[in-house]
């Protein structure tokens, strides 16, 4: 591409002829004679001194030479060359005067259109601005007919007064107005630079500017100050085409200076998502406040966990510490502090010098103990080995003992400063098979916490820490099981093609335990199925696992203390009410006691200590019934029952409830949505989804409630929509790649990042599904 600056000659010329002395009308009696006239003018213009050379300003951003780096630089699209000056082509600037026109058996541009009707003939010229335009541009190149000077830095420049009020929107606001300017021959314009003026003069008569890491700075100001939107975008274009590591903070200083919007948004997004990289530059640690607290604020900020963002404003705060510590509170109130590890919390945050002799800092503090303390006692989460997302990893863990909860409390005390004491003492129950006590000590404290303000009570994870969604196997309308495997970016809204399964599943159990994904049982199209295999996200890879005892589909799946279980599920005779549970570490089955009722397409979840069973079918009808495990007992036991009755449901937990969605009663698919409340047992029906689901995949992350894919009564779905607790609405996000129903969901502690490899190889097909003779509704 073209690296030059130079589009036209620089610089205004004067009229010379070889017959001067005669007079203008004779010099134009036709239009071949004045032809003739600037032919022969445009071999003898004098030219112009160069323009005096552009002094910058102190207070200037210089990008020249950071932009001409990209190509050697982080974040430059791969297999592509940097961009060092394009050419702005504005094709609407010169061809706006045909815009309206209507052209039969003819194109409108560059060619000669005919419009007929009856007697008449409408002609256009498709050539006709593009010429006019032309012949402007000589003519203010040799001073002809010009009734203006714009002087400029001491540069003087000739031009047209209809010229420069129909293309630039500045002057046409001048000489429609009052000013004295709009009656003088020559007109001062402060404050700009020549060299841009000049290129901006040039694009009113040609629609051409020429952009380079050169002049892009200086262009988009003027242009900017003159009010030429399509330039201005033009520029900004270009700026982030070219954004990098190493000129992304001075980009963005110059957007914000300058209320370039478009500019500043696309720069936060790049910064968001190379922030590792941008953290480690020098100059990082010199943003403004204002830029930190933006970052710091934002859910797309692209990080491992929070503890990297409390170190690194902390790091930030330290490179100026007297004059920046005044900020803190504002910066520790934008981190989400529930979301540290309680050691890290402990050890780190809450003995930090600046925290403790600052009074709001240690408030802060004082509230973000509260909130961990409020989510792990309703939750039952344990203090030895908190997880760092608790809302979305509380369905995958639980509370091994009482002890776990009074540890909290003494460390706490024992830990931080005075003022930051919260006592527990007396609260906590005895051990045994009911929490009447539980409950009634959660609830004054959750009562106690909620007249408090605290800025963390809905602290969600950022996006980007806060975990992945897998959606697996299933089948769609080839009536064929998928092997195939999707994986939810919540940060892009997209789904991502992961692994294959080393089986094809539909109606397969899938849950996720100690970081990785299990999926186990289903029907591959002819068989059911009792093996079970193993994702690892790390190496992006399935392995098998000791299979159950029993081949089963339409199976749920949970886990709850470093163990899986399998639950219910049916084949072709009946419906099962027993239950297996697997032991990881020692990669082993065992039956343990089975459930009260029969149940094929179940849902399960493990919901502090106990794992409940929801719904299903019993072989006759589906159900309303719920039960819950307690593994301590070996014992399950009837809770409230739904208000609907659903087999083939997704069951889900998000803030300490149990979440059942969709499925089928014994007629068709189901919109509605229900919640359970462990503190009153009781179930309270919510907003319906967008349209029926059974059959439906479902997950909680970053606060939300995700169902993916199910029937809708007539057709598969590929469509997905996430429910918001705090407005009771669902809303809809990306869709996934394939219609899905019987897919197994689950969401699952691990960076999107690890996942990203070329999309699975096409999966070859069975016979199909075998057929159905239980006639539960549920299997789709």
């Amino acid at each position: 591409m073209d690296d030059s600056m130079n589009f036209v000659p620089s610089g205004s010329g004067t009229l010379h002829t070889s017959n001067s002395s005669r007079s203008l009308p004779s010099a134009i009696a036709s239009a071949s004679a004045v032809s003739a006239t600037l032919a022969t003018a445009a071999a003898t213009v004098t030219p112009t001194p160069q323009l005096s050379s552009l002094s910058q300003s102190s207070s200037a951003i210089d990008l020249r030479l950071k932009l001409s780096a990209h190509s050697d630089s982080v974040g430059a699209p791969s297999g592509t060359a940097s961009t060092t000056a394009i050419r702005f082509y504005d094709i609407q600037h010169q061809s706006a005067s045909a815009s309206g026109s209507v052209c039969i058996g003819g194109q409108q541009g560059n060619r000669d259109c005919y419009s007929q009707s009856g007697q008449c003939t409408d002609y256009l010229d498709g050539q006709h601005s593009q010429q006019v335009l032309n012949s402007l541009n000589r003519f203010r190149l040799h001073n002809f007919m010009c009734d203006i000077e714009i002087e400029v830095e001491g540069n003087i420049f000739a031009a047209h007064r209809c010229v420069l009020a129909a293309a630039i929107p500045y002057f046409n606001s001048m000489f429609m107005s009052d000013m004295r300017e709009a009656r003088q021959k020559r007109v001062v314009i402060q404050d700009i630079p020549a060299n841009a003026f000049r290129q901006l003069l040039e694009f009113a008569y040609t629609s051409h500017v020429s952009i380079s890491g050169d002049n892009v700075q200086q262009l988009l100001y003027t242009a900017s100050i003159l009010q030429m939107d399509t330039v201005c975008a033009a520029c900004q274009s270009f700026l982030i085409q070219n954004l990098t590591i190493l000129n992304c903070l001075s980009i963005r200083q110059f957007a914000e200076q300058y209320n370039c919007v478009a500019l500043l948004s696309s720069v936060d997004d790049f910064a968001m998502e190379h922030f590792a990289e941008l953290r480690k530059l020098p100059e990082f640690l010199m943003i403004p406040i204002e830029h930190l607290l933006d970052m710091l604020r934002s859910s797309d900020l692209k990080v491992n966990n929070e503890q990297e963002v409390f170190e690194l404003a902390m790091e930030w705060v330290g490179k100026a510490e007297q004059e920046r510590k005044k900020h803190l509170p504002e910066i520790l109130a934008n981190i989400r502090l529930p979301l540290l590890p309680i050691t890290y919390f402990l050890n780190e945050v809450i003995k930090h010098p600046l925290v403790v002799e600052n009074v709001r800092c240690r408030d802060l503090v004082g509230e973000a103990m509260s909130e961990i303390m409020r989510t792990r006692l309703t939750s039952n989460i344990p203090a030895t080995t908190p997880p760092l997302y608790p809302s979305e990893s509380s369905y995958t863990t639980s509370c091994s003992s009482t002890q776990s909860l009074n540890t909290i409390s003494t460390t706490l005390n024992s830990t931080a400063p005075r003022s930051f004491t919260l006592s527990t003492s007396g609260l906590l129950p005895e051990q045994g098979e009911e929490m009447q006590q539980a409950n009634s000590s959660i609830k004054k404290i959750s009562k106690v916490s909620a007249q408090q303000t605290n800025l963390w009570s809905n602290c969600r994870p950022r996006k980007s820490a806060a975990g992945v969604i897998f959606c697996v196997g299933g089948r769609g309308t080839s009536g064929d099981p998928f092997r195939s495997v999707e994986a939810f970016d919540w940060r892009r809204n997209r789904w991502l093609p992961v692994s294959d399964m080393n089986v094809r599943r539909r109606h397969v159990g899938v849950v996720s335990a100690q970081g990785k994904l299990y999926a186990i049982g289903g029907h591959d199209g002819t068989n059911h199925l009792d093996s079970a295999e193993c994702f690892d996200p790390e190496t992006n890879m399935w392995h098998t696992v000791e299979s159950m005892d029993t081949h089963r589909r339409g199976i749920a799946v949970g886990a709850l203390e470093g163990a899986i279980y399998a639950v219910g599920g049916l084949d072709d005779t009946a419906c099962f009410q027993t239950v297996e549970r697997y032991d990881i570490e020692s990669d082993k089955w065992s039956s343990i006691a089975p459930m009260n009722v029969q149940r094929g397409g179940v849902g399960v979840a493990a919901l502090g200590k106990y794992l409940f069973a929801v719904g299903g079918n019993d072989g006759t009808c589906s159900l309303d019934s719920c039960e819950r495990y307690d593994p301590l007992l070996n014992k399950w036991k009837m809770v409230a029952n739904m208000q609907h009755r659903r087999a083939g449901a997704g069951i889900t937990v998000l803030d300490g409830c149990l979440y059942a969605i969709g499925g089928f009663d014994d007629n068709a698919p189901l919109p509605s949505c229900e919640r359970y409340n462990p503190e009153d047992n009781s179930w309270t029906l919510l907003a319906q989804m967008s349209c029926p689901r059974g059959g439906v995949g479902v997950a909680a992350m970053g606060g939300r409630v995700y169902a993916i894919g199910g029937h809708d009564g007539v057709r598969y779905l590929n469509s997905v929509e996430a429910y918001e607790p705090l407005t009771n609405q669902w809303t809809p996000v990306a869709s996934i790649s394939q219609c899905r129903a019987g897919a197994g969901v689950a969401w699952a502690d691990c960076r999107v990042d690890c996942l990203l490899r070329p999309p699975s190889m096409a999966i070859s097909k069975d016979s199909g599904c075998a057929p159905c003779l239980t006639g539960v509704a549920h299997c789709v």
